[in-house]
């Protein structure tokens, strides 16, 4: 990577579609909860063993893992640190607008009352606002593997408490053995009710996962969808409809779902014309970034910086924000790649 274009993807102005809550706490914030959890976690708390337990066989195993550093955090002070955290890594990448995917079932379950989850996330996002100039919202996630309660519960807390930074509805874990279809009532009730459909498919599994997000969940956005590479019909659907794919490069790889970065479909997508935005998932269990992710997508692409440029409007482009505010970030991106020596 041309030291210039990495120095430029450094200082452009962003927006980061998908990334996860407790996916993107740093190694030294699990290690640090994972030692105040000692005795009843497999999680290590030693920084330097966290990339050896970062090494996903499968994507089974890559959720198994995640499982694990999720049950890490288990009250609200937690939820706190760890969201104003993540913002402030956002920030420091110059990510002006975040769309992070919270699970609040998964600390519902665990104990924590909803309305104290939805108040610390929201604290966190006011004081990164304050202090990072940072733009937070949320989408809400439905963790796949624990059925349909978990989407009950999920609707519920979106629906009743509806905090202030809430954009849009998801759905995430392991894809195999979670039919898309069995959340179709959550979805359509969540939205009647303004909220955004944004959820996972295509990653682990194939096409047809893709088409049942679309026909059963109303998805406006689907995160990764790498798998619509296969299937023409799929490609020319999600190109007519204007709906883009949130793609993550690297944990891909990570999680076994694509071989290597050099036979990632990203190249495939963007000649098929489907819209994509580039994103870093959950970026310490990854080791990457999203500037490194931007580097691996100028790579893999052949991009110049106006092809850099052009992959962050389209990040503001497919954002849930209205069209004054994408217009502003926008003309924010179009300044700095004017005048960026």
């Amino acid at each position: 990577m041309d030291a210039d274009l990495t120095a430029f993807i450094a200082g452009l102005p962003k927006a980061e579609l998908h990334v996860h809550h407790v996916g993107s706490a740093t190694p030294a914030t699990v290690a640090r909860l994972a030692e105040r959890h000692a005795g009843s976690t497999p999680v290590p708390a030693d920084v330097d063993k966290l990339a050896e337990y970062f090494t996903f066989t499968d994507f089974a195993h890559f959720v198994e893992v995640y499982l694990s550093v999720v049950d890490l955090i288990r009250d609200p002070e937690d939820v706190a640190t760890l969201t104003y955290e993540v913002a402030s890594e956002l920030a420091g990448q110059q990510v002006r607008y975040a769309e992070l995917t919270l699970t609040p079932y998964s600390s519902i379950a665990r104990g924590m009352a909803a309305e104290a989850f939805c108040e610390a996330v929201e604290d966190a996002r006011a004081k990164a606002a304050r202090e990072h100039g940072i733009e937070l919202r949320w989408c809400f996630d439905i963790p796949g593997e624990a059925g349909v309660p978990a989407g009950d519960v999920t609707l519920d807390v979106a629906l009743r408490l509806r905090p202030d930074g809430l954009v849009s509805f998801g759905l995430g874990g392991p894809e195999i053995g979670v039919p898309r279809g069995a959340f179709a009532e959550h979805f359509a009730a969540a939205r009647a009710a303004g909220l955004r459909s944004a959820p996972h498919a295509g990653e682990s599994t194939g096409p047809e996962t893709v088409w049942d997000a679309l026909r059963h969940l109303g998805a406006e956005r689907i995160g990764h969808g790498i798998a619509a590479a296969r299937d023409p019909g799929l490609l020319a659907e999600l190109r007519d409809r204007d709906i883009a794919l949130e793609v993550c490069p690297t944990s891909n790889v990570c999680t076994r779902s694509v071989p290597s970065l050099a036979e990632h479909p990203l190249p495939a997508l963007v000649a098929a014309g489907v819209p994509v935005t580039i994103n870093s998932d959950d970026p310490p269990m990854f080791s990457t970034t999203l500037n490194r992710e931007y580097a691996v997508a100028a790579e893999l692409l052949g991009l110049d910086r106006a092809g850099v440029a052009e992959l962050a409007r389209t990040g503001v482009r497919y954002a849930f924000l209205p069209d004054a505010r994408k217009a502003e970030l926008i003309a924010e991106i179009d300044a700095y790649t004017a005048t960026a020596g």
